[in-house]
């Protein structure tokens, strides 16, 4: 256990509940603490503040854990946190069409660094912090004592420097047979728990998807690009769409796309599945004059290619304007992000920009942020990081 001293003006905030322990938050000078070493904060008189753990991040050195000074960091504690996370999601547990969802959000859940997913019974843990990594033995029995496993996958998502690519990600209990087929308002999607770092499914993107099948996608045409498996345009043809094309650079998009249409007993044939760069595609449709109904922009946070990098902080509001170039008179363009360095006013920023360039009018006709499932730490909204704004273009 390692005493650290807190700056007067972070104790208000730490007491208030914000869940990162800051750089910039610590007087004591350089000390040096290994991931996972548990951390007691103090003020200058050292008055217990809270207890955290050590864990290096992008933002901060770890995370608080609790504000109890008497409480130990253990098994029991563990299973009290995922107890409590899963109590809150019973509506989900009890769903008759909805079998996957996030039981335990991070901090939200108060503990940073550590996600559980729920996929028809197995659960998957993603790691995001070696130093919460090294709690691994407690949470895995906590989570056992907590709730019922089917059997558990993990993902490790910190930099573990060995490069070990085939981290198996099997832990205990039952192993999957994949692809296993969840269910989702009644939609079918095929994850696979043991495939690298993707499951084939984004569930914090959930009731987006419901609202592009329910309200927006009957007789009209669906262009969803950076599709990664398929799942808006699985959401769109499911809700009577015309026609659906999901363009990807990745070459492995075309089967899973296949895969997702194919679950639902749909005919992938009569659906259009482009490999190629999205950029490339907006080109091509542009010079064949092709106009979509519906336009989905998901893009990744920052992608690279041969020919150019794409920031979403930097290229959003291009984005929008190569967008509208191939969006029918009066269409609906769903722009969404789940860059977590800019808030949803920002984001509102770059679609009004991508509108002034391209000449456009628009109304917002829904907002989107994270699903009840992903809870986000009370009264930090920044911990909110998905944005997505579905636009009527006034043509």
């Amino acid at each position: 256990l390692v005493e650290l001293q807190v700056d007067a003006k972070a104790i208000k905030d730490l007491t208030n509940g914000y869940p990162l322990i800051l750089k910039d938050a610590i007087v004591t000078s350089e000390v040096n603490v290994e991931e996972g070493t548990l951390i007691h904060l103090v003020d200058k008189n050292g008055g217990y503040i809270a207890t955290g753990y050590y864990g290096a991040q992008n933002k901060g050195i770890g995370w608080v854990l609790t504000r109890k000074e008497k409480e130990q960091i253990d098994e029991k504690f563990f299973a009290k946190k995922i107890r409590e996370a899963a109590e809150k999601r019973a509506d989900f547990f009890a769903s008759d069409d909805t079998s996957a969802f996030r039981v335990f959000n991070g901090e939200g859940d108060g503990i940073g660094g550590l996600t559980i997913d729920f996929f028809n019974g197995f659960y998957m843990v993603s790691w995001y912090s070696k130093g919460i990594y090294s709690f691994r033995e407690d949470i895995y029995k906590g989570l056992k004592q907590a709730v019922n496993t089917r059997g558990i996958y993990e993902k490790l998502r910190f930099n573990t420097g060995d490069q070990d690519m085939d981290h198996n990600d099997y832990v205990s209990g039952e192993k999957g047979e994949f692809p296993l087929i969840i269910q989702e308002n009644g939609m079918s999607y095929a994850v696979d728990l043991n495939d690298g770092a993707m499951t084939g499914i984004f569930l914090d993107q959930r009731n987006v998807r419901k609202a592009l099948r329910d309200k927006y996608s009957n007789e009209k045409t669906v262009l969803n690009t950076f599709s990664y498996t398929g799942a808006f345009s699985v959401a769109a043809a499911l809700g009577g769409a015309a026609g659906t094309t999901s363009v990807d650079l990745a070459k492995r998009s075309l089967p899973k796309t296949i895969e997702q249409f194919a679950v639902n007993g749909i005919d992938f044939e009569s659906q259009d599945i482009k490999v190629m760069n999205v950029f490339d595609y907006f080109s091509y449709a542009a010079r064949h004059d092709l106009k979509f109904d519906v336009v989905v922009l998901d893009p990744p946070s920052f992608a690279r290619t041969k020919k150019m990098a794409f920031s979403t902080a930097k290229d959003y509001p291009k984005l929008i304007k190569d967008a509208l170039a191939i969006t029918a008179d009066n269409g609906i363009i769903v722009a969404s992000t789940n860059n977590s360095s800019f808030n949803m006013k920002k984001f509102k920023t770059f679609i009004e920009k991508g509108f002034a360039d391209a000449g456009a009018r628009f109304n917002i006709l829904e907002t989107h942020q994270l699903p009840e499932d992903f809870v986000v730490p009370h009264n930090y909204p920044e911990f909110n990081y998905l944005k997505v704004v579905f636009i009527k273009v006034i043509k």
